[in-house]
């Protein structure tokens, strides 16, 4: 005889509190377990593919490993230490270029830069905020990712954690179904099916587009020579997740950049321009249908807010799984939506009434 509902309600809550504990209290001790984790995620469809064509589940797992070694070490190599030293290139020329902008503006509006304007005492602040703060977090993330613990967690274990749960993913999968309640097993598989199928079209399928955005917007800008093109493209491609503000963001940095840098030459203006034009009908029109889907269901809204929460809670790490715990969010919020709705809450008695006599009538038909 299963659980009252009142029970089953309490022993999960209790649950889902134990887990936000944890959370809360190992916070980044467990990043490189939450990074595993998601890196097996991903790649558990490639080692299935592999498996199909004959290779063994340990073969398969080497292979890609290996491959993924050789990828990460080239761009280690050869693309981190140019987007490092772009992004702190950056920063140090922030108040250059909020002078520059000044002296447009006395140039084209001399009312609006006189020494008492607003305007010009607010360029004179952005500019000294984003050097000090730019440089301090830049400096901040530098000596954190070079000190030789976070080098020990990131390169070596990462690796180790994602290669022993990509050897075992399946067989973790069918322990965790053994574990499931019985009487409950068949929805919690249907909801588990849901939240993996939208886990899947959002972080493999947006990953993928997120890597293609970025690798072009980056490549293109640096073909028409835009200073800091790499950063720029990076940042575009990452923020590309959330519809329209990857490209608003990328696109007015590097549009405000090739003013600065440009100016007067309008022909490598434009092509800035049609570069984020370009990337936005190839990520509306060919990425994001091909690669994503539509059956997502996640609302920008709802991502930023799911960000800033868990952000807030759980640091780093809370932004790492703010994306599949709000996807499963959805899925279930879906699920207790679709029973309010089939329940005597949302129909009243009138409506289990008429339910129960359509019942009969469509036995004897």
């Amino acid at each position: 005889m299963a659980l009252p509902v009142d029970q089953q309600a309490k022993y999960w809550g209790i649950a889902a509190a134990l887990l936000a504990l944890v959370l809360w209290f190992l916070g980044n001790v467990i990043l490189p377990f939450v990074l595993g984790g998601a890196i097996a995620y991903c790649l558990d469809p490639i080692a299935d593919a592999l498996e199909r064509r004959g290779l063994g589940r340990a073969a398969a797992t080497t292979l890609i490993t290996l491959v993924a070694l050789v990828v990460f070490v080239v761009m280690a190599l050869a693309v981190v230490p140019t987007l490092v030293n772009q992004t702190v290139a950056l920063v140090n020329v922030a108040p250059q270029l909020a002078s520059d902008l000044q002296g447009f503006l006395t140039a084209k509006f001399p009312s609006l830069m006189d020494d008492t304007s607003i305007v010009r005492q607010s360029l004179l602040k952005i500019g000294e905020t984003v050097q000090a703060k730019g440089g301090a977090l830049v400096e901040g993330v530098l000596s954190s990712a070079l000190s030789l613990l976070n080098i020990l967690l990131l390169v070596f274990i990462v690796p180790v954690v994602a290669f022993y749960l990509l050897l075992d993913w399946d067989r973790m999968v069918a322990k965790v179904d053994e574990m499931l309640p019985r009487d409950h097993a068949p929805v919690v598989r249907d909801l588990a099916k849901q939240v993996n199928g939208t886990l899947s079209a959002f972080i493999r399928g947006q990953g993928t587009v997120m890597l293609i955005l970025g690798v072009f917007y980056a490549s293109a800008l640096m073909l028409v020579g835009l200073q800091f093109g790499l950063v720029v493209g990076a940042v575009a491609g990452l923020l590309s997740f959330i519809p329209y503000v990857g490209a608003i963001v990328g696109g007015g940095l590097a549009i405000g950049l090739a003013f600065f840098q440009f100016w007067g030459e309008w022909v490598w203006i434009g092509a800035v321009v049609v570069i984020f034009f370009a990337g936005q009908m190839l990520e509306g029109n060919v990425l994001t249908p091909k690669l994503v889907g539509g059956s997502v269901g996640l609302h920008p809204v709802w991502l930023l807010f799911a960000l800033s929460v868990f952000g807030t809670l759980f640091g780093f790490v809370g932004m790492l799984i703010a994306v599949p715990v709000s996807a499963s969010i959805g899925v279930f919020t879906r699920f207790a939506m679709e029973q309010y709705k089939g329940g005597r809450l949302y129909k009243g008695v009138e409506g289990q009434d008429q339910n129960a006599k359509a019942a009969p009538d469509a036995e004897q038909d």
